[in-house]
């Protein structure tokens, strides 16, 4: 996994990569009562905003963190926004997209590089 300095999380799965947000994101947010995510088959440029997120604390645009397709979305998220703190690393996921650049993964940092950044 990768992670990205606006607390996303990215999980390579086969061609595809898996985005959503961190646990310190979601817990930063509070309660999430609404997420809009983008049209399947959208094709997003890297710092696009592709998904809102609405908490009872505030309002935050979620960026396409590479270049791609979105070939999936979590529709759960639809009537369940809450899934996303419940588990952001899991089950809270946002979308699956189709890197037209995988080499962009490369620009952002492991697992230990974000809890040092966190801490």
């Amino acid at each position: 996994m990768k992670f990205t300095e606006e607390h996303e999380w990215l999980r390579p799965e086969d061609d595809l990569i898996v985005v959503g947000i961190t646990e310190h994101a979601a817990e930063q947010l509070g309660d999430i009562v609404f997420v809009e995510l983008p049209e399947e088959g959208t094709t997003v440029s890297k710092d696009e905003e592709v998904v809102v997120i609405e908490s009872v604390k505030a309002a935050s645009d979620i960026l396409a963190p590479i270049d791609g397709e979105i070939v999936e979305v979590n529709d759960v998220l639809a009537n369940d926004p809450g899934k996303v703190n419940e588990d952001p690393m899991g089950d809270g996921w946002f979308f699956k997209i189709r890197p037209s650049e995988p080499s962009q993964m490369d620009d952002y940092m492991s697992e230990a590089e974000y809890k040092d950044m966190i801490s």
